[in-house]
């Protein structure tokens, strides 16, 4: 093994099996729990009174004095990832309830400024001059508004912002507001939430993003973060981690200055012939297809190495900009899809499955059609409990070792039903799939439906083994994203509306 093979191998926490193994020497990824990273962080430092910390915070936000502002502001950082979760939290809630704007002073203006009339346009000269002298007093106002309208936390982003470190120090601290939010619903943390989310959204803007193709060259530092942040198919090995970066493949991550080394996000690509039904074909198909002789870039996954950019769409631009420029190094390639997991879909069919049991008929919803009824009980009656088909469904779905993937006649159903939750279940009148939602406002089309596309644990407990393909057209990426933002209008292939109409139309002939 090579000293970057070693290097990764050592970084990523990944395990070689025993040596008398005479299989290929497979390394095992220990799972990356970020909260226990952040805290094994602040424990190598010295711990901090956290008094002294607050008198620092308040210095970074008081301060005028240039000389002595960065030394405020890494006693300030290096303070703050001293202290205990609990502590952490404690200081963001005194920043988001004592460092608020000044809503007194808010109060006063626009009372001013209510008190202002607007000038006429009777008596004014050719030059608009005591129009301009009447409106002066609007603009002061106005001014004045709009500075009195910035908390005062946001002189402390702002400096952290323009600090060596200080961006990802500022999302490191919206990580630790998005879990108090999760615990507790307090508006003033979900005030300072909104603001550090918006000036984030601006100073990760495309145009401070450079996109970088991650290659098995990079230095080891950056392909382990590849490793350790994967999210969706993990990387078992450094064999599995080249392929990923070899020929038939690429790897493309947003990189910003201030954070050099590190992507905020990345995606994997395979070039294919055609578009992959299983993920068994994109991560063990070897030997891969040569690229002169691929038609389709097939993004597989997306992951973003820093939890506190949530909510922060990275990914609507990462995905545009690989498609131009896959696009513009290979002529040959010409369609872009993805292979994606539904993660989602099963936790709803198993809730709405159990309600079933909970609730008196009258009460619970029959999602299923009379059809797949007749065709659960003569099935399976005999074999699992069950009152009706739902219930029926319910107990398949909950056998141990998943042994209902052995069966066909589960299929249509299951298809249907998946179809069912990509296009009708919505919150607040978009996907209620949190994947689907991502790739339908980025302007993509569902495509198609692949039954035991992932037989992966986490893939049947998630998606029940399904995977779909989401089609990106570049001539309607950008209307189609425009309709679903408007009216939650979502883009399908015939082939997937196919599962919910010709079950509408058996329903009809059986009435």
């Amino acid at each position: 093994m090579n000293k970057k093979g070693l290097a990764i191998l050592l970084r990523s926490k990944m395990r070689p099996l025993s040596p008398a193994s005479k299989k290929v020497n497979h390394v095992q990824l220990a799972p990356l729990d970020v909260n226990k990273v952040a805290t094994q962080n602040a424990s190598s430092k010295t711990p901090r009174d956290f008094g002294q910390v607050r008198e620092s915070m308040h210095s970074v936000i008081s301060m005028n004095r240039k000389e002595i502002l960065d030394t405020a502001l890494s006693e300030f950082s290096e303070g703050y990832f001293s202290l205990s979760q609990e502590n952490r939290h404690k200081l963001l809630l005194i920043l988001a309830q004592e460092y608020d704007l000044n809503r007194n002073q808010v109060r006063e203006l626009m009372k001013q400024y209510v008190g202002f009339e607007i000038p006429k346009g009777d008596g004014i000269d050719e030059h608009g001059h005591e129009v301009e002298g009447h409106l002066s007093g609007f603009y002061r106002i106005e001014r004045n508004l709009r500075h009195a309208l910035n908390p005062m936390y946001s002189v402390l982003f702002e400096r952290l912002n323009t600090h060596p470190g200080g961006l990802k120090f500022l999302s490191t601290v919206r990580a630790d507001i998005l879990s108090i939010i999760a615990d507790e619903n307090i508006a003033s943390i979900r005030a300072l939430d909104s603001y550090l989310k918006e000036k984030l959204i601006t100073w990760l803007s495309p145009a401070n993003l450079e996109l970088h193709q991650i290659t098995w060259d990079d230095p080891a530092s950056l392909l382990e973060k590849i490793v350790a942040y994967e999210a969706v198919h993990p990387i078992s090995n450094l064999i599995d981690l080249k392929r990923r970066l070899g020929i038939g493949r690429r790897c493309f991550g947003y990189i910003h200055p201030a954070i050099p080394g590190e992507p905020l996000i990345f995606i994997e690509v395979a070039l294919m012939k055609n578009i992959a039904s299983t993920i068994q074909e994109v991560l063990w198909h070897d030997p891969p297809t040569p690229e002169a002789e691929a038609s389709t870039a097939l993004f597989y996954s997306i992951s973003s190495t820093q939890p506190g950019l949530a909510g922060i769409n990275l990914g609507k631009f990462l995905i545009k900009r690989v498609i131009h420029l896959v696009k513009k190094d290979m002529p040959n390639i010409s369609n872009f899809a993805t292979l994606s997991p539904i993660p989602g879909f099963m936790q709803w069919l198993m809730s709405k499955l159990a309600s079933s049991e909970r609730s008196v008929p009258i009460f619970s919803e029959n999602i299923l059609q009379p059809h797949e009824e007749r065709v659960l009980l003569d099935a399976y009656a005999d074999s699992t409990e069950g009152r009706n088909g739902m219930e029926v469904l319910l107990h398949l779905l909950t056998s141990t070792n998943h042994e209902w993937t052995q069966s066909d006649g589960l299929q249509p159903i299951l298809l249907r039903l998946c179809a069912r939750y990509l296009l009708h279940e919505k919150k607040r009148g978009k996907a209620l799939d949190s994947v689907a939602n991502f790739h339908l406002q980025n302007g993509a089309m569902i495509g198609r439906l692949n039954w035991m596309a992932d037989r992966s644990e986490k893939g049947l407990t998630q998606s029940g083994g399904i995977m779909v393909n989401y089609i990106y057209s570049l001539e309607h990426i950008e209307d189609y994203a425009q309709a679903y933002f408007s009216t939650g209008h979502i883009q399908v292939s015939h082939d997937v509306l196919h599962y919910i109409e010709s079950m509408e139309k058996n329903e009809d002939s059986i009435s």
